[in-house]
This record gives C-alpha cells, structure tokens and sequence, in this order.
C-alpha cells in the first residue's frame, strides 16, 4: 500500500491566528503505516495524524526519574514500565481498512500489568495500561487533562491511576479509579511529600522524581 505522507498539525504552544485548513483524513491502518516508518512520534485522533512536540531538558529528567523509581520498585513483580514510545489504543476496535475512529497516543509512562493486551502483532500499542503518568508542558498540558485523559476514561478500563506531573513546581496530580467508576482526585505538593500508587505496591517521593531539577525561584512580595 503506497501513502503519500500527510499534513501534520503541530501542537504549538502560541499557535499563529490563520484561516483553519482541513486536514486529510486517515484510517487507523493508514497511520500505522506511515508512523511505523516515521523518524518522528505523531498522535493518531479521528483521522488526523498530529506532531509530536520537542522534549525539553527537564521533561527528559521527570521522565527518567520515573521510569527508574517505578523499575526499581517492580523488579520481580509481574508489571512492566513502558516508555514514551509504546503507544495506547484509546478507542474502539477499528474495522480494518475503514476505522477512523480513536486515539493512538505515546504516554510519557505507561505501567502494565498481567498478560499485555496488543493492538496488533507488532506489539508496538497497549490496551490494557494499568497506570499513566504525563509530564506535563505548555504545549499539551491542556490536552493531557481534557481530551486524552476522557478517551483513558472511556475505552481504558483497566486504567487505575493517571498521574500528572509538574515541571515547573514540585506538584503531582493523582487521579485514582474507585469502585463505582469514578474518579478520586489528590494533589501532592513539595519535595518532603511522596505519591502511593496502591494498584500497582509503589511510592514516588517527588525528592526522587525531581532529581537534579533546578526550579525558577518565585518572586517575593517585596518585589
């Protein structure tokens, strides 16, 4: 199958005013084969393909903080911690060749547990993600929170706990999946404070998750 590569939009941080263009339409299948041979991560939502943003230096470290805490703390338990690359299906099961209904995204961090359910047999996309943690930056911020974490709620029911992560403070958000389906909301702040992720036995102290982040000192009130 030959596909000509597509017109991207970029998630931008201050995007320029303009005459929306629409974008070109793609199915699931049609992604998949233009992503798999890309240098570049895009997102997959209703039929269009979206870059990915640049990382900065400090969501390199939360990250790598991350992904180390929770490694250590699931040696020998039978979850595994995932990078940002593995993408989540957030949606329904696409019908072959026609599907443009649905969300490819690549968490920051993903832990899944038990047996892992594939999209396919590539084994490049999860569908039963346990927990997500997302740093969050100006450019997606608003869509880790609004979009993204709907379509986890919907079509992720395995997902137990969605963290959100500050780069710019000492704060994590912690959503957490009760019983009846709804969502318990806390929020952790200072790096004395730490995180229990009880679905899967770990900790996250923000001291560890902030490791060698220097933050902006905030202004005085004499100033």
């Amino acid at each position: 199958m030959e596909i000509n590569p597509p017109d991207v939009g970029v998630l931008l941080e201050n995007p320029p005013v303009r005459v929306p263009k629409p974008l070109p339409r793609y199915t699931v299948d049609e992604y998949l084969a233009l992503e798999r041979a890309a240098f570049e991560r895009h997102i997959y939502l209703d039929g269009e393909i979206i870059a990915m943003a640049d990382e900065s230096e400090v969501h390199g470290d939360i990250s790598v903080n991350l992904v180390t805490t929770l490694s250590v703390q699931l040696k020998g338990k039978p979850c595994r911690v995932r990078t940002k690359d593995t993408k989540v299906r957030s949606g329904p099961v696409p019908e072959s060749g026609k599907g443009r209904k649905g969300l490819l995204s690549y968490p920051d961090i993903a832990v899944v547990c038990g047996e892992r359910e594939f999209h396919d047999a590539h084994k490049d996309i999860i569908l039963n993600p346990k927990v997500i943690v997302e740093v969050l930056s100006d450019s997606t911020e608003a869509f880790d929170r609004g979009e993204k974490f709907q379509r986890y709620q919907a079509h992720n029911l395995s997902l137990q706990d969605y963290l959100l992560v500050s780069q710019n403070k000492p704060r994590i958000e912690h959503y957490q999946r009760q019983a009846d389906g709804s969502w318990r909301y806390q929020v952790i702040s200072g790096l004395d404070m730490s995180v229990s992720i009880v679905s899967i036995d770990c900790t996250l102290k923000l001291n560890d998750v902030y490791d060698r982040v220097e933050f902006e000192d905030e202004p005085s009130n004499d100033e």
